[in-house]
């Protein structure tokens, strides 16, 4: 099945190449170079194409994948060093930046290790080794994680005390509020506690992933030196609120649970290490000190030989704390003696290692973005819903008449989650099918969906279990529905469905009609706030048959291999966007004006990278917009100058796929769930879609697509080494284009909406 999955159609051919083509053989085309200081971003471009040139597999024209997410995770640290953000936004960025490292160590350093470990070396297209892009990941990761410790030690949180928001060293606590805590530590945290010693008579007790732990070192009676190990449970805040020491005496009855105002806070490890004595009482304690340990959490599971993969993925998510180890964080207090019994029990090499000034595990410092103080956040909005979708009329009537495209979170994601109601409750819809892949804990579409099958309507929904770090909700949900009687599918076979698509049958007086929604991101409302999404709800025949025709073949044995309008991946999608590129090629070579521009979250698929090169080299003007990871190298002189790469980090988190084509003036614009990397294209079932509405293709174009590549605020451009170059002019203004969605998303559309009413 996964070989024979789906296909599509043929894309257009431009008008050019309906006419004749031209041979490929002409000068190469002018270098150019990344701007240094912003300005202009338009590439040098030819109108003639270039003769073969350079070797397209040699390995020094392809960007390390892991390298090019570290430094994707850089520009979000960089955002956390921006004094032009909000104060507790620039702490959200530096616990994003923290967690996302959390995230790379489990996945990508874990299976860096394992490929070493095993010797099965699959050479990524920039030729590096496991053991040289270990070593250069390390090379890369020590000035960030030394930026990120002065980040929050010199920076943030001296701002932070300035705006009454403190985090107080235990030592620097008053007598009233030690005594309180004390107290607080014998009621509610001392019951939770478990040391668990190290020496002859106890084994070295199991580190769980990324728990804080306190190193503890005692002198026992005997006169030797013991090791014990106190995980910090994870059941209570890190953070922990404490009153000054004026209203210390006031809580001593109270509790520190009644404590509300106070924007005081104490780290949970100290309030530990303070109290240790209770914990070994009679015992001299000589110190401890906090560490962590990162696993590898990326377990694959054996789909075929598993007889029921909800139970295998609960079992494999239950394996998550016991990985091997990949990273030991400690505090940089912590003595070399101690430090190798964990190194050595932990079986971990000493560059594994890293000593922390500061916090360990500053993800959890995103708990002080929960606080009440909207004058260190951005400034708070009300998502637009288009006027279409405000009045009496049922969504499916409208719907009949005109297609609707939603740009998250700009737009409201309430009318998706109204599609959803609506047909749950219609007393004229037959079937409702759904696509779910990160849904969150407390979903309102999982909700419609079970209540639609309580009303009699035929509901399938297929959930991904092997969301990764998603599993969890996804399983509950899972089991929610089944219960309620949905049939539950859970993908195909080898195959991981990351298409975001629903699908509503409705009996109508003229037949049976099919209406769809089709997008860029999850079906998650919580999601939908802060990422940037497409979303787009249609009735229009053809797009709605294939995806009704794609469900059959995601939850039975079709064989379907054509579509009319949709991409899908991973039978054709990679060919059908080669195809595209070569047919912008042949009709550049024809009339000039050759325009290729992606919008995506990553770029790593070889065979697409080199047709960019191949393009560039034509003189096709190339831009492209990559969010993370970009293995493309944009300016080598003969192979990419036609090509710029730019990427946004900002408030939101870009999320939107979109793919353009100049085509001869015959424009196309897919959208759609997939990125130009391997595991898409050939990993997973995706989709991507044409937008066929003209109007609604002009406002893609120009309000979205090419609003964002000409941004010079939060932009920042890639240049041929793989690091990035600030757009932003010297005085700190320039296009700040997430800023001018927000305050134009109730107008964004409006020059179009005597065409298109529905916006």
């Amino acid at each position: 099945m996964k070989d024979k999955l789906m296909s599509s159609t043929k894309p257009r051919p431009s008008k050019a190449a309906q006419t004749s083509k031209a041979p490929r053989t002409s000068k190469a085309p002018r270098t150019s170079k990344a701007p240094e200081d912003g300005g202009d971003l338009s590439p040098t471009v030819t109108s003639e194409q270039s003769p073969p040139g350079p070797d397209l597999d040699d390995v020094g024209l392809f960007i390390n994948r892991e390298l090019s997410w570290l430094e994707f995770n850089r520009r979000v640290l960089e955002e956390a060093l921006d004094n032009s953000n909000p104060l507790l936004e620039r702490v959200k960025f530096l616990s994003i930046f923290s967690s996302n490292l959390d995230e790379f160590f489990m996945i990508r350093v874990a299976g860096l290790r394992r490929q070493l470990a095993t010797g099965v070396l699959t050479a990524p297209p920039d030729g590096m080794t496991p053991a040289e892009q270990l070593a250069s990941i390390r090379e890369c990761l020590e000035p960030m994680l030394a930026s990120a410790a002065q980040c929050w030690k010199s920076d943030l949180m001296p701002k932070l005390k300035q705006a009454d928001i403190e985090i107080v060293a235990y030592a620097d606590l008053k007598r009233k509020q030690r005594q309180l805590l004390r107290r607080h530590f014998k009621q509610e945290i001392f019951p939770a506690l478990t040391p668990l010693a190290f020496d002859p008579g106890h084994p070295f007790p199991h580190i769980s992933n990324l728990s804080i732990n306190l190193a503890v070192v005692v002198n026992h009676p005997s006169g030797e030196e013991r090791f014990a190990r106190l995980k910090v449970p994870q059941i209570f805040p890190r953070l922990l609120r404490i009153p000054t020491e004026e209203k210390a005496e006031a809580y001593e009855q109270l509790g520190l649970a009644e404590l509300r105002s106070s924007n005081h806070f104490v780290w949970l490890e100290e309030v530990i290490a303070a109290n240790l004595d209770m914990l070994f009482p009679d015992i001299e304690i000589s110190a401890a000190y906090p560490f962590r340990v990162t696993r590898d959490a990326d377990f694959e599971i054996e789909e075929d030989e598993a007889s029921d993969l909800l139970e295998a993925m609960e079992e494999i998510v239950g394996q998550r704390h016991f990985g091997f180890a990949v990273r030991l964080e400690v505090d940089d207090r912590m003595p070399e003696r101690v430090r190798d019994i964990l190194i050595r029990n932990l079986e971990l090499a000493l560059y594994q290692t890293q000593s922390v000034d500061g916090p360990i595990g500053l993800a959890d410092v995103i708990e002080l973005y929960q606080l009440d103080r909207p004058e260190l956040k951005d400034v708070p909005f009300l998502p637009y819903i288009p006027s279409a979708l405000t009045g009496e009329e049922s969504l499916f009537s409208l719907l009949k008449r005109r297609s609707i495209l939603l740009y998250h979170p700009y737009d409201s994601f309430n009318p998706v989650v109204d599609f959803i109601r609506e047909a749950a409750t219609d007393p004229d819809v037959l079937t409702i099918k759904q696509t779910l892949y990160r849904v969150g804990p407390d979903s309102p579409i999982v909700k419609a969906l079970m209540e639609a099958r309580e009303n009699g309507k035929q509901v399938a929904v297929l959930v991904e279990l092997k969301a990764r770090f998603d599993e969890t909700n996804n399983i509950v949900w899972a089991r929610a529905l089944e219960n309620a009687g949905v049939h539950v599918v859970y993908g195909l076979l080898g195959l991981k469905t990351h298409a975001k698509m629903s699908l509503v049958v409705r009996r109508e007086k003229d037949g049976i009609t099919r209406y769809v929604h089709l997008g860029t991101g999850n079906y998650n409302p919580v999601t939908a706030r802060i990422y940037t999404d497409l979303g787009y709800l249609s009735a229009e025949p053809r797009l709605a048959t294939d995806v009704s025709d794609l469900f059959n073949a995601l939850t039975g044995y079709s064989r379907k291999e054509s579509y009319r309008r949709l991409l899908v991946a991973p039978a054709i999608m990679r060919s059908e966007i080669l195809q595209r590129i070569e047919r912008e090629i042949e009709g550049h070579a024809v009339h000039g004006k050759g325009h290729i521009a992606f919008k995506l979250n990553s770029l790593a698929d070889k065979a697409c990278i080199q047709a960019l090169y191949r393009a560039s080299r034509a003189g096709v003007k190339v831009e492209l917009q990559i969010r993370g990871i970009c293995c493309l190298r944009p300016g080598v002189a003969g192979i990419s100058e036609n090509i710029t790469v730019t990427s946004i980090v900002g408030r939101f988190l870009e999320h939107s796929r979109i793919f353009y084509f100049h085509n001869g003036g015959d424009e196309e614009i897919l959208t759609g769930s997939a990125d130009l990397m391997p595991r898409n294209l050939g990993g997973r079932v995706e989709t991507l879609f044409p937008i066929d509405d003209a109007t609604i293709r002009e406002a893609v174009r120009d309000d979205i697509l090419f609003t964002h590549l000409r941004d010079t605020h939060s932009a920042r451009c890639l240049r041929s080494d793989g690091s990035f170059k600030s757009l932003r002019p010297a005085d700190g203004t320039g296009l700040a284009t997430q800023q001018l969605m927000l305050e134009h998303r109730r107008s964004w559309r409006h020059k179009r909406k005597k065409a298109n009413p529905s916006s």
